[in-house]
């Protein structure tokens, strides 16, 4: 392949016969290879095979072909057999496939005979090169044709095209030999083509390579995640730190993720899984850091915002995401890479300080948060029983959500005596009433006004939180049933305030079902107690999973059965012309309503359905037979069947909330603190912050962070070999720090070891000192 510098275009040889030619030109009689002739790209599945496979179709290219003469010189016939060292795609991928280096003598001779490359688009499928074909064919971790193909390439020139060549079709589109090299483990061939200029940042792009339904692998696109999902310690390190070109970990794929960020996405949550993810994350991180002390590599976000951390909480990943919570290395160098620190231990008794960055809510788009508001996360109320969370939620509902929710509750309930003493004497005549000039008077509009105040707060906050959150349905029906609730109670009022305005007296309707559901809604405040709260959680699973499901199916039946009625049982001679709605004058006969009115016919069916029905108004009916038959069927599927179906599944419903009613409760209280929290101005969340500054002695010097201590009791593990910050335990005797620090000094409570019950029991609680107080002795870690 000659190169023209000037003109920037490559002219390939070609000494291909016409009947090759028009063979590899011809579309393929299949269905399947036929959209090959219409221009349309074919995904391979699988990457190789041991057969035949099915050849690109060659693409228009300028070549040079150096069978122009022979035509005219008559040298070749149609039927003349090739020359047996002529080498086409065919031959060369079945020779490395087979692993038989004879099968390649003389290749290099001929490559420099006919000016002929291995890297000329004449010897790639879909960009797929022999080298690839080769290294998809190891066999006990080698192919000698792998060693002879780059040799060849090297003494051609083409060396750095060849061994950088990339599939091209939508499925495999990216993969270059390095990736196959490091999937087939083979640390030898990859330590091979990265000296001979293999690019360690080729990404492979293909839709193989992204999540999908369907057969998938996504590992982050990039070489380095490849080894690092694939487990490959070694291949890592070789990797990151060869002479070569070293593999950078802030490279990012087509959706920003970083390595670390790939291993994320491909942890499972099984035992052998998390090991090896863990160690692999941890690796990386001290890698990293021997290479670039100052390098964040965890503080990376992908293109929706997420950092591997904020990552494993958005996807449930809870091994990972409890690991790197927790993360603790006490070597010095490797120190600042830590997100807990032993502050003191003594015996049982550990102190521990947890890194906060990306984790309190009082950051924008905090892991709490994304715990907290993630209903598609299935494993989140047991992500939120872990530490640092769970004490963080207890230390900000005793600090300021857990009196403010007793606060919103008192107002509740007055609203609710105003609402319902207002409601009660309302006055009658023509709407809207007139102002009365008297204490009474006065006294009932600022009732009024009250009311209407405060049902207005709760649509403008319901659609404010929508807005804010913009859930999805299945986050509205389970995390803000109770915002709906609130909403719709506002805009029951809102639509019982219009009415009334325009002198409709229909706005009475409205108003008492504004009223009922005011009342119901005080459930909202069982959250504030543990054993209310997860009755109200069984109720309002209840209601959601069980009564909307049968209340969906009794409907069908109900009208069903109604039209049936109505339609067979026809008015009786001596009620024709009477209707069911007329209004019967004093003194006149009455006349009993009758099946000809559905909504007459629906109310009976219901009553028949738990158990009040009559049969006495089919007298006078023909068919009354057939009317029997429906009527027992219905009985049989509505309250034989359906209603202790529905008893049935309140009881498996009843049993298993029961077995996670806490957790669901505790999820619920942290969505009202967070919903507290949001509503605080900047200074009080910032007066209210949890956690303390400290200064973490590491290898950066002075690291200081906002931690949160949680102290820990464990009789089964004795910690002694640990890199403690203080010395001595205890806080009784500290001194309190300058002012300088974020919140207000409270007096410390004293601490007894009395009732800490030497059962191996594990108990975790945090201090309430608000400032960082000075030990009695430190130790220079």
């Amino acid at each position: 392949m000659e190169k023209s510098e000037m003109f920037g275009f490559s002219l390939e040889t070609d000494d291909r016969t016409e009947e090759e030619k028009t063979r590899q030109k011809a579309p393929k009689k299949d269905g399947v290879f036929s959209a090959l002739g219409l221009g349309q790209e074919l995904p391979k599945s699988p990457m190789d095979t041991d057969y035949q496979e099915e050849m690109e179709k060659t693409k228009p290219q300028n070549r040079f072909n150096l069978n122009f003469d022979k035509r005219i010189r008559r040298e070749q016939q149609p039927d003349q057999k090739r020359d047996s060292k002529t080498f086409n795609i065919d031959r060369l991928f079945e020779a490395v496939a087979s692993r038989d280096v004879r099968k390649l003598d003389g290749l290099h001779q001929y490559l420099h005979q006919n000016m002929k490359k291995l890297s000329d688009s004449l010897y790639q499928s879909y960009g797929k090169t022999a080298l690839m074909k080769a290294l998809l064919h190891l066999r006990d971790g080698e192919n000698k044709t792998v060693e002879l193909l780059i040799d060849i390439s090297e003494k051609m020139g083409d060396i750095k095209e060849f061994v950088n060549a990339a599939y091209t079709n939508s499925y495999y589109k990216g993969q270059t030999a390095l990736h196959i090299a490091i999937e087939r483990r083979s640390c030898s061939y990859v330590k091979l083509l990265i000296s001979k200029g293999a690019d360690v940042h080729a990404k492979a792009c293909g839709t193989f390579f992204q999540p999908h339904d369907g057969p998938n692998f996504y590992f982050g696109e990039l070489p380095l995640s490849l080894a690092a999902c694939t487990n490959q310690p070694d291949m890592v390190d070789f990797l990151m730190e060869n002479s070569y070109q070293r593999a950078n970990a802030t490279m990012v794929d087509s959706s920003g993720n970083t390595v670390l960020h790939a291993l994320v996405v491909v942890a499972d949550n099984t035992e052998d899984n998390t090991q090896f993810i863990t160690k692999m994350y941890d690796r990386i991180l001290k890698t990293t850091a021997k290479l670039d002390l100052m390098l964040k590599l965890e503080d990376i976000e992908n293109h929706k915002g997420l950092t591997p951390l904020k990552m494993a909480a958005k996807t449930g990943k809870i091994g990972l995401f409890s690991h790197i919570l927790k993360r603790e290395f006490q070597e010095s160098h490797t120190k600042h890479l830590s997100r807990k620190f032993t502050e003191w231990v003594y015996g049982p008794v550990h102190s521990s300080l947890y890194d906060l960055a990306s984790v309190d809510s009082f950051e924008e788009n905090s892991v709490m948060e994304i715990l907290v508001y993630g209903s598609d996360i299935p494993n989140r109320h047991e992500m939120l029983q872990l530490e640092p969370l769970s004490q963080m939620l207890e230390e900000k509902w005793k600090t300021f959500a857990g009196p403010m929710f007793f606060f919103n509750y008192v107002v509740y309930i007055l609203y609710l005596i105003i609402f319902t003493v207002v409601a009660y004497y309302r006055k009658g005549g023509k709407l809207p009433f007139p102002l009365e000039h008297t204490p009474l008077g006065y006294l009932y509009v600022s009732g009024q006004l009250v009311t209407a105040l405060a049902n207005c707060y709760f649509f403008v906050i319901g659609i404010v939180d929508m807005k804010r959150k913009r859930p999805k349905l299945e986050t509205l029906l389970i995390d803000g049933y109770y915002e709906i609730l609130f909403f719709v109670q506002g805009a029951l009022f809102l639509a019982s305030a219009g009415l009334y305005l325009f002198g409709r007296r229909e706005y009475l309707g409205l108003l008492v079902l504004c009223l009922a559901l005011s009342w119901v809604n005080m459930l909202y405040f069982s959250r504030g107690d543990k054993h209310m709260g997860i009755y109200s959680i069984m109720i309002q699973k209840m209601i959601l999973c069980d009564i909307l499901r049968f209340l969906f199916v009794y409907i069908v039946f109900l009208l069903g059965f109604s039209a049936a009625v109505v339609t067979l049982l026809m008015e009786p001679p001596e009620k024709t012309g009477r209707s069911f709605l007329t209004t019967i004058a004093p003194g006149s006969e009455c006349v009993k309503p009758y099946f000809r009115s559905i909504s007459f016919t629906i109310l009976e069916l219901f009553k028949f359905t738990i158990g009040m029905g009559d049969m006495e108004f089919t007298e006078g009916y023909e068919y009354k037979e057939v009317f029997y038959v429906l009527l027992i069927g219905y009985i049989i599927l509505t309250y034989i069947l359906l209603l202790n179906m529905l008893i049935a599944l309140m009881n498996r419903t009843v049993e298993r909330i029961t077995m996670e009613s806490t957790s669901i409760w505790k999820l619920q209280r942290a969505i009202t603190i967070l919903e507290i929290e949001k509503r605080l101005s900047r200074c009080l969340r910032k007066r209210f912050r949890c956690g303390v500054e400290k200064n973490i002695h590491t290898a950066l010097g002075d690291d200081r962070r906002r931690c949160f201590r949680v102290e820990e009791v464990n009789w089964n593990k004795w910690n002694i070999n640990l890199g403690k910050i203080n010395e001595d335990p205890g806080c009784c005797d500290r001194a309190q720090q300058p002012a300088s620090n974020t919140l207000p000094y409270r007096p410390t409570r004293g601490r007894s070891w009395r009732g800490l019950f030497m059962d191996g029991s594990r108990r975790s609680r945090q201090t309430y000192e608000s400032t960082e107080m000075s030990p009695l002795d430190t130790s220079p870690v």
